[in-house]
């Protein structure tokens, strides 16, 4: 079971994490050992809040298919233990993005006071202003 927050967590099962060749460059260890990690994560099975899966469904996300299904693959670390919290780090962060709520702003006026203060520091000012112009000889 792994917590996101309070109000959301994951059950293992709903996570599919299987073991596969890293790609690239990696010398002789790389052809014998499996440890990149392809994570595959099923939206509509999942256990999380129905608000959470449809803004993960809208995600302009490369890793969320057509299906629902967010496949992320990880090996950017050595051994297949790195890749694994690897993977699952970043689908915490996906999910995380997606229960993201920004807070509503409220609109305030200011208060008569403080209009009042600002017309008078404008006219202060203007007045310093015009005591630098050209002194003339009259």
């Amino acid at each position: 079971m792994a917590t996101l927050s309070r109000l959301i967590a994951l059950r293992e099962e709903e996570v599919e994490l299987i073991a596969i060749r890293a790609q690239g460059a990696g010398g002789q260890n790389v052809n014998k050992v499996s440890n990149a990690v392809h994570l595959r994560f099923d939206i509509g099975a999942s256990s999380l809040p129905d608000e959470i899966k449809s803004k993960l469904l809208q995600l302009r996300d490369q890793r969320v298919s057509a299906e629902g299904v967010v496949v992320i693959k990880a090996q950017a670390h050595r051994s297949l233990e790195r890749n694994r919290v690897d993977a699952l780090t970043r689908l915490r962060e996906l999910i995380a993005r997606a229960a993201f709520v920004p807070v509503v702003r409220r609109p305030t006026r200011p208060t008569r006071s403080a209009q009042k203060k600002r017309v008078e520091s404008k006219v202060k000012r203007g007045r310093v202003k015009v005591l630098r112009g050209r002194v003339s000889d009259q």
